[in-house]
Formats: structure tokens, sequence, C-alpha cells
């Protein structure tokens, strides 16, 4: 284990090409890429979630890309496992981990642990879910720091907050705080980039990532996944494209038709992301370009 353990994080919106920035580095600092996006941990859709290339993967190691079945259950708690196994293991090598992706609870996860809460018992939650009045003042009651957190508007929250401390006798700081304590990079020496370029250059970028995905053959990967005949709520199913690729192929729409669908989609994808992060990421060092700090590589197929 090196003296001085160290983590850089690229995170970003869809198409802001914060993959190339991860590969410049890798190149750079003899790192290693893992995956941080909910999607490209799929195997059976590398061209719609914009994975690596194969001819990247032979030039610098890549972890954690399309390894898992679509067809099987996953969660932050298995990926945030999985990634500090990874991470522990680079570090004994001596070696720079790189995490890159646009899933912000998996960088959440790794920086603040996942709080292990006890189950609330169903009276308790009912007993809440029912509750009229002034919650918020009852949870400034229980529990000051969550109620400083908490609009009072926002009930939903409350009532969690106060199902906790109910169960439990403590409040959630209390549990994020021991999780965070436990978390994989808590003692480690952490870089942390946004890619955010401006957005009509994203949606830009995005439409015309999409038209290539279909001329490089994403029609027939969806084709492929459908043949595992896998329910609708299963997460790969909700990949961007899956649905309007899959309506183009049972005869519901066309094929332009079904691009136009997949772009909107893509920049709604990209408002909730970029939105997700102007809340989440105070410490991170915003950059407009990836791609003006290392150039492109000749085979990247995601901008």
């Amino acid at each position: 284990m090196p003296a001085e353990k160290r983590a850089v994080l690229i995170a970003g919106p869809t198409a802001s090409g914060k993959s190339a920035l991860a590969l410049g580095r890798a190149r750079d600092e003899g790192g290693i890429i893992i995956n941080a996006d909910s999607m490209q941990i799929y195997r059976e859709l590398r061209i719609l979630t914009a994975r690596p290339t194969p001819e990247q993967e032979a030039e610098l190691p890549h972890r954690l890309y399309g390894w898992v079945s679509g067809a099987e259950p996953w969660s932050v708690a298995k990926w945030l496992e999985a990634a500090g196994w990874e991470i522990e293991n680079i570090w004994r090598s001596g070696r720079l981990p790189i995490l890159v992706g646009g899933t912000g609870l998996y960088f959440k996860a790794l920086e603040e642990g996942l709080a292990d809460i006890p189950p609330v018992p169903a009276a308790i939650r009912e007993k809440w879910r029912e509750a009229s009045g002034d919650l918020h003042a009852e949870l400034e009651r229980r529990d000051p720091q969550a109620a400083a957190r908490l609009e009072p508007q926002d009930r939903q929250r409350i009532r969690r907050a106060l199902e906790v401390v109910d169960a439990t006798g403590k409040p959630l700081g209390f549990w994020h705080n021991a999780a965070k304590s436990r978390a994989i990079l808590v003692d480690a020496k952490v870089e942390r980039l946004l890619v955010i370029p401006d957005r009509r250059e994203l949606h830009r970028r995005a439409e015309a990532r999409f038209a290539r995905m279909v001329e490089e053959g994403a029609v027939d990967e969806v084709r492929r996944l459908l043949e595992l005949d896998l329910p609708l709520s299963q997460p790969v199913m909700k990949a961007i494209g899956v649905r309007e690729l899959a309506d183009y192929l049972h005869g519901r729409s066309s094929l332009d038709e079904a691009r136009s669908q997949a772009t909107a989609a893509t920049r709604q994808y990209i408002k909730r992301q970029l939105t997700w992060w102007r809340h989440q990421t105070m410490d991170w060092t915003p950059i407009r370009s990836a791609l003006d700090l290392f150039p492109k590589p000749k085979y990247n197929s995601a901008p």
C-alpha cells in the first residue's frame, strides 16, 4: 500500500468528454480506469452506453465495464463493494485509481459510504405516513441537525428522518457519520474533476453520438437485448435508446422517430444530471472541455 493513497474522480453529464479526460490522465500517470456509470456495467450494451472501445481497453487497463448481465439485479451497494475491491488492489500495486462516470450516487457513496440504518418497523413507518400537522417542528425537537437541513415543505424526507430517530433512538446524522468514517476514500487524497461543457454543445454532441451509435449497430444490440425477454423494470431496459429502438423494431415508430425520441430523452437526462451535480459538487473543480486538456484518441467513439 502506498504511503499516500490517491484517487482521481472524473464526473460529468453524458457526452461531456469525461472518458477522454480519464484516458489522458491514465496515460500520463499510469492510472487504471474504473467505471462509475450505472449503465456501462452491463455487458449487453457496449454501443448504446458508449463504453470504452476494445482498442481502448487493450491500450489501458479498465475495470468494471461490461461485467454484469442485464438480467442480474444490481445496486449502488454492489457497485461500491466491487469498486472498493478494485481501488484497494490498485493501491497495492502502487498505481492510481481513476474513477469516471456520470452516476452521481456512485461518487457520493465512495466518499460518504452507505448508511447501515436498521429496518424501520412497519408500525412506525405507518405512524409517520399518517401523521399530520407541523412535522418540521417535531423534527426540530427530535433531530435539530436534520431539521436545519430540510425545508418545511419537504415532508417526505422529514418523515424519513422522524422514522429513523423513532425506530433507532439515533438521528440520521449518526448513521451517515458512521458510514462516512468507513468510506473507501476517507483517508485518501482525492482530486475531483467535473466536466461541464456548455449545454448547447452537450446537446450537439449527444445528438451526433446517437446517430453514430445507430450506424455502429445499436439497433442490433437492442434486438439481442430484447431476446432476453427481460421485464421493463430491469435497470438495463431503462438505458436511453433501448425503449426508443425497441419501438422501431416492433414497428411502432420509424428509425427517424426513434432517433428523435432518444435525442429528446438524452437532453432530459443531461438536464437532470446537471441539476444533481449543481447541488452536490462544491469541492469539485469544474472543467469546460476535457478535450482541451488531452488530445482525443483517434479511436474514441464517444465525444
